[in-house]
C-alpha cells in the first residue's frame, strides 16, 4: 500500500504526542484535523484523541473520503449506529496491553461467577473514562461502576507504588479474582508516553496492510487476527 497521510485530531497531550512521536513506514505525513485542508480529497488516516467536540465534522469527513477512523477517545463521545467507513475502536494502542486485553477476553469464561475485582490508577488530570478499564470489566462481565479509580498522587506513589517522575503519566490496571482457597492477581503498569506513539505506530502499519470494509471493529480482535 501506497505511504497515506494521518490526521489526529485532538489538542491534549496525547494528541501531541502523536503528531510528533509516530513512525511508521506507512505514513506519509502528520497532519493536525485544523489543517486537513492540506490533505488530498483521497483516504487516510483519521485518530480521534480528542474530547468529542469534532466528532460529527469527523465522521463527515470519513463519510466522504472513505477515510479509516481511529477511534482512541473513551470520553462520552459516540459513532453513529450505521457508518459507510472503517472505525476502528482503540480503548488502548499498546500492543502489549492489547495483548493482555486479548487474553482476558478469551479467558474470561473459566471465572465467571467468581468474586472479581479492577481496580485502576492514571494522573490526576485524567477525566475521561478509563478506557482499558471498561473494556476489562466489560470482558470478565462486570458493570463499569464496579471499577475502583484512583487519582490521588500520594495513594499511586506509597500504595500502588508508581516512581515520582511518572506520577503524571501513567496508566496501572489491577484485577483480582478470588474463590475459597485462591486469589489471582494481574496487574500492568505503563509509565511515561513513548509506548503509545510507538504502539500506534505499529497499528497504523497494521491498518494500512489491509482492507477493512466499512463498520466498526475491536482493535484487539484485528491485532489477534495478525498474531
Amino acid at each position: 500500500m501506497k505511504n497515506i497521510d494521518v490526521l489526529v485530531v485532538g489538542r491534549g497531550k496525547l494528541a501531541e504526542e502523536l503528531l510528533h512521536g509516530l513512525d511508521s513506514a506507512f505514513v506519509a505525513r502528520v497532519v493536525r484535523w485544523d489543517e486537513r485542508d492540506s490533505v488530498p480529497c483521497e483516504p487516510c488516516i483519521v485518530v480521534h484523541a480528542g474530547s468529542g467536540r469534532e466528532i460529527d465534522p469527523v465522521v463527515e469527513f470519513c463519510t466522504r473520503t472513505g477515510s479509516v477512523l481511529l477511534e482512541l477517545s473513551t470520553g462520552e463521545s459516540k459513532l453513529p449506529e450505521t457508518i459507510t467507513f472503517p472505525a476502528v475502536i482503540c480503548p488502548n494502542v499498546n500492543l502489549q496491553m492489547l495483548y493482555f486485553m486479548a487474553m482476558v477476553k478469551r479467558s474470561a469464561g473459566y471465572f465467571m461467577g467468581q468474586d472479581i475485582k479492577i481496580s485502576e490508577s492514571h494522573q490526576a488530570s485524567k477525566s475521561t473514562k478509563p478506557g482499558t478499564a471498561v473494556y476489562l470489566a466489560k470482558s470478565l462481565g462486570l458493570p463499569e461502576d464496579a471499577i475502583t479509580s484512583e487519582r490521588d498522587p500520594k495513594n499511586q506513589q506509597e500504595v500502588i507504588g508508581i516512581p515520582s517522575p511518572f506520577l503524571d503519566r501513567h496508566a496501572y490496571h489491577q484485577i483480582v479474582i478470588t474463590d475459597a482457597e485462591v486469589e489471582i492477581r494481574l496487574e500492568t503498569r505503563v509509565l511515561g508516553k513513548s509506548a503509545y506513539a510507538s504502539g500506534l505506530s505499529r497499528i497504523i502499519d497494521i491498518i494500512a496492510r489491509r482492507r477493512l470494509d466499512p463498520g466498526k471493529y475491536d482493535i484487539v480482535d484485528i491485532v489477534i487476527d495478525e498474531k
